[in-house]
C-alpha cells in the first residue's frame, strides 16, 4: 500500500511571508483563501491561510477588496520598490522647524527630508530612507522608510490631566512632545507634577498620537534639575540602572583574593599616585615610578581592570554596551557603569589595593624607550592629587611626591616633543566651566586652564593607547589580523580646507597644503600664534571644523591628529566600553592569537561611536543652557563678541566673556546679505559689504530662551 505524501506545515509568520511572496509577485492579482492554499501546496487548514491574510492586512500590506478576495496594498508595493533603490541607514537630525537631516556614513551630504516624509521619526531616531538624484547640485533630499531604532523611549515632562485621559507634556530643543496617558498609567501622578513616563506606542503614520504610561513621579525637582534630566533623556541616554543590574553589581565581591593576587604581577610596593579633577569619583587610572637596577625608570600606566568584574553577555555587560559611555554635564556625571563599579570596585582609590591592566615603559637616561610590557597586576594607590595640587608642586619643586612628580613632567614632555615632531596638531579647544551656587545657579563661566598636571597625564595615556594599537599591529604583521578597535582620524575635507586657507590668507595667514604634514605643521603655526592673537585664536575651531571626526572602527587608518599611525582607546574602561572591549582583546593575545569576529565588532564601534557623539551633545547642551541662565538678567546689555558661524537664518556671535552663542538673523540687518557656499562670509546684495567669519562685533542681548537654549542678538557694531 503506498504511503500517502504529506504536505509541508508552516508556522505562522513563515505562512504571512509565503503568502506575501505570492501577491506581491503579481501585484495586480486577485487571490482567495483556496487559490492560495493550492500555490503553496501545504497542509495548514484554511483558518490559518485566512488568520494569516487578516494579520496582512492589518500591516497594511494587502488589501480586502471584499470577503474572501484579497490583493497587493500599492502603497505597500511601493515601499518594497523603494527599498532596493537608492536606500540607506542613517540617524536622524531634526531641525527647530521639523524638519531633519539624515546623518549616513558614507555619504558626503546629510540628506533632508521634510517633515511630511518623515513618518513620525523623531530626533536621533535610525532610520531606513529613499534617497532621490541629487539635481542641479542641490543636497540630496529622501522621505523615511522605516523607523529601525527609537532614541527617545523615556521623556520628562509635566502632567496635565484632561477629562478622560492626561498628557505627559515634553518640551525640547526640537519643539513639544504630548504623550498621552491612560487613567490605569497615571502610577499616582496629579496635574502639575513633573514626571518621567515610557513611550509604549509611537503610533505608525505621521499624525499618529505617541502614547505612555507614568514610570515615576520626580520628587523636589528644581529647573535645573529638570532641565539636566530632560538633556539627558532626549539624547537617548537614561536616568537610572535597571533594577536586576543595581543587583548584579552590589553581588560582586569585594574581597580580592590570594588565588587572583597569585596570577597578577604585584606592583603594591611600587610608588603610585592618581591625579583627577577636583570632583572625580571614578578613578580610572593610575602612574607609578620606580628606578630599576640597570638605572633606567620605569613608568607605569595602570587601568581599572574593569573586564574582572564585568563579564561579557552579563547584565552589566549588555547595559554598559547599551550606554556606551559615561556622559558628563555641567553637574553631574550620568555612568556607563553603576556607582557600586564606578566609584568602589573598580575606582583605583588611594590607600586601598586595586586590579588594574597596566602598561609599564622603560626609559632610558636619554627618555628612549627600551622595553614595554602590558598584563595584569595589583596595585596600591599611595596618594591621590588634584590637578591643582599636582601642579602647585610641580611649579614649586617641593612636596609631597615632588621628586616623582618632577620625573614623570620631564619625561612627559619629551614625549609630547616627539609627538609634534612627528605631525601631531596641538589645537586645544575651550572648555567652558561654571562656578554654581546653591541653588545651582552659574555666578561665574571660566575657561579651564591646561597646565603641566593636566598634561603629563595626557601624555601618558596617549603612549599607552599609542602601544597597544601598535602591539596588536606588529601581531597582524607575523600572522593573520587580529580584529581589533582603533581609536581612526581620518585627513581632513580638502574643500573645506581650502576655503578655509583661501579665508585665512585674507586673515593674514598662510597655509600649506601640499602634503598632510604640511597641513599639520600650518594648523600648529596657527594654534602658536593664537596665544598672542585673538583672531587667531577663533580662527581654530573653524579649522578643526575642516577636520574628519574620529570614530571607532575595527579598519585601521590611523589618528592624523594625533600624528599616529596606530592608536586606541584603553586607559578608561570604567566611562568607554570600547576601552573594555579593547582589553578583553588585548589580554586574550598577550601570550596566543585570538579572533574575534569583524564583523560583529565592527557593528559595535558604530553603536560606541554614535552613543560618543550623543554624549557629546549632550554636554553641549547642559553648557549652552548655563550659558543661557547666566545671561538671563542681562537681557538688554551689550557684549563684545566675534562672528563664530553663519547659517541660511543669519549669523552667531561668540560673546567674548561668557563664552555664549548667539544668533544674529539676516532680516534683522540694514540689507539683505547672501551667504557664500563655504559658510565664511557673506555678502550685502546692495552696498556689497562683507561679514566675515572671526570679525570682531558689538552685539545687544535681546532674548534669552531657557527652554530653547538659545540666545538672540542684535548688531550694534562691526568693530573693522
Amino acid at each position: 500500500m503506498k504511503k500517502k505524501k504529506k504536505k509541508n506545515k508552516m508556522t505562522s509568520k513563515y505562512l504571512q511571508k509565503k503568502i506575501l511572496a505570492i501577491i506581491l509577485a503579481n501585484p495586480k492579482k486577485r487571490y482567495s483563501p483556496k487559490s492560495i492554499v493550492k500555490k503553496l501546496k501545504i497542509d495548514n487548514s484554511m483558518d490559518s491561510v485566512r488568520d494569516a491574510l487578516t494579520t496582512l492586512v492589518k500591516a497594511n500590506k494587502i488589501l480586502q477588496l471584499k470577503p474572501e478576495i484579497y490583493k497587493a496594498n500599492r502603497n505597500f508595493v511601493q515601499k518594497v520598490v523603494e527599498r532596493t533603490l537608492n536606500t540607506y541607514t542613517g540617524i536622524v537630525d531634526i531641525t527647530r522647524r521639523g524638519a531633519g537631516f539624515i546623518l549616513v556614513d558614507g555619504l558626503d551630504d546629510d540628506v533632508y527630508v521634510p517633515s511630511k516624509y518623515l513618518m513620525g521619526a523623531m530626533n536621533k531616531d535610525e532610520v531606513v530612507i529613499s534617497v532621490s538624484e541629487d539635481k542641479r547640485g542641490k543636497r540630496p533630499s529622501g522621505k523615511v522608510l522605516e523607523i529601525t531604532k527609537r532614541n527617545i523611549t523615556q521623556v520628562v515632562g509635566k502632567f496635565r490631566q484632561l477629562r478622560r485621559f492626561a498628557i505627559v507634556e515634553y518640551r525640547g530643543k526640537h519643539g513639544v512632545i504630548d504623550i498621552n496617558i491612560n487613567p490605569e498609567d497615571y502610577n499616582g501622578a496629579k496635574g502639575g507634577d513633573s514626571v518621567m513616563a515610557i513611550i509604549t506606542s509611537w503610533g505608525k503614520n505621521q499624525n499618529k498620537a505617541l502614547w505612555g504610561k507614568v514610570h515615576n513621579v520626580l520628587t523636589e525637582t528644581d529647573a535645573h534639575n529638570f532641565a539636566m534630566q530632560q538633556i539627558i533623556i532626549e539624547n537617548g541616554f537614561e536616568l537610572s540602572f535597571p533594577d536586576e543590574v543595581m543587583a548584579a553589581a552590589k553581588k560582586l565581591s569585594q574581597e580580592i583574593s590570594p588565588q587572583e593576587i597569585a596570577l597578577r604581577k604585584d606592583l603594591r610596593e611600587v610608588t603610585t599616585i592618581t591625579i583627577d579633577p577636583l570632583t572625580a569619583q571614578d578613578f580610572d587610572d593610575a602612574l607609578s615610578i620606580r628606578t630599576l637596577e640597570n638605572g633606567n625608570v620605569e613608568i607605569g600606566v595602570h587601568i581599572a581592570d574593569v573586564s574582572h568584574y564585568v563579564k561579557p553577555g552579563s547584565s552589566i555587560d549588555k547595559e554598559a554596551y547599551r550606554r556606551s559611555t559615561s556622559v558628563y554635564l555641567v553637574d553631574r556625571c550620568v555612568p556607563m557603569l553603576p556607582e557600586e563599579l564606578s566609584n568602589k570596585l573598580c575606582s583605583l582609590r588611594p590607600n586601598e589595593e586595586s586590579l588594574c591592566f597596566s602598561a609599564l615603559f622603560e626609559f632610558d637616561d636619554k627618555l628612549k624607550i627600551k622595553n614595554q610590557w602590558f598584563g595584569k597586576t595589583i596595585i596600591f594607590s599611595d596618594r591621590r592629587f588634584t590637578y591643582e595640587e599636582a601642579q602647585k608642586i610641580i611649579e614649586a619643586g617641593e612636596g609631597e611626591f615632588s621628586e616623582e612628580l618632577q620625573v614623570f613632567n620631564k619625561i612627559a614632555k619629551s614625549i609630547r616633543k616627539q609627538r609634534y615632531k612627528n605631525g601631531a596638531i596641538s589645537f586645544e579647544t575651550e572648555e567652558v566651566q561654571f562656578k554654581l551656587d546653591e541653588q545651582n545657579r552659574p555666578i561665574e563661566i571660566f575657561v579651564k586652564e591646561r597646565k603641566d598636571a593636566h598634561l603629563l597625564v595626557e601624555d601618558f595615556m596617549l603612549l599607552a593607547n599609542k602601544s597597544v594599537a601598535q602591539f596588536i599591529q606588529k601581531k597582524n604583521k607575523e600572522s593573520k589580523e587580529v580584529p581589533f578597535v582603533y581609536r581612526v582620524h581620518d585627513v581632513p575635507n580638502m574643500e573645506k580646507l581650502a576655503d578655509f586657507a583661501a579665508f585665512a590668507k585674507e586673515a593674514g595667514f598662510k597655509m600649506k597644503l601640499d602634503t598632510p604634514k604640511n597641513i599639520a605643521k600650518s594648523f600648529n603655526a596657527m594654534a602658536a600664534k593664537a596665544k598672542e592673537d585673538e583672531i587667531m585664536a577663533l580662527m581654530q575651531p573653524m579649522a578643526i571644523r575642516t577636520m574628519s571626526k574620529a570614530i571607532y572602527t575595527s579598519e585601521n587608518i590611523g589618528h592624523y591628529g594625533l600624528g599616529f599611525d596606530d592608536y586606541t582607546h584603553f586607559t578608561s574602561p570604567i566611562r568607554r566600553y570600547s576601552d573594555l572591549l579593547v582589553h578583553r582583546i588585548l589580554e586574550k593575545n598577550l601570550s596566543k592569537d585570538h579572533r574575534v569576529d569583524k564583523a560583529d565588532l565592527e557593528a559595535k564601534c558604530k553603536h560606541i561611536s554614535a552613543l560618543e557623539r550623543s554624549a557629546m551633545e549632550a554636554e553641549r547642551e547642559s553648557v549652552k543652557y548655563k550659558q543661557v541662565e547666566f545671561l538671563l538678567d542681562k537681557i538688554g546689555q551689550s557684549f563684545e563678541g566675534y562672528i563664530s558661524g553663519m547659517i541660511d537664518q543669519g549669523i552667531f556671535v561668540q560673546l567674548k566673556e561668557s563664552k555664549a552663542e548667539g544668533l544674529i538673523r539676516f532680516n534683522q540687518l540694514d540689507e539683505p546679505y547672501e551667504m557664500d557656499d563655504s559658510r565664511l562670509f557673506a555678502t550685502a546684495y546692495k552696498s556689497k559689504a562683507k561679514i566675515s567669519m572671526g570679525m570682531k562685533v558689538m552685539v545687544k542681548l535681546i532674548n534669552a530662551d531657557m527652554e530653547l537654549r538659545q540666545v538672540d542678538l542684535e548688531l550694534i557694531d562691526i568693530i573693522r
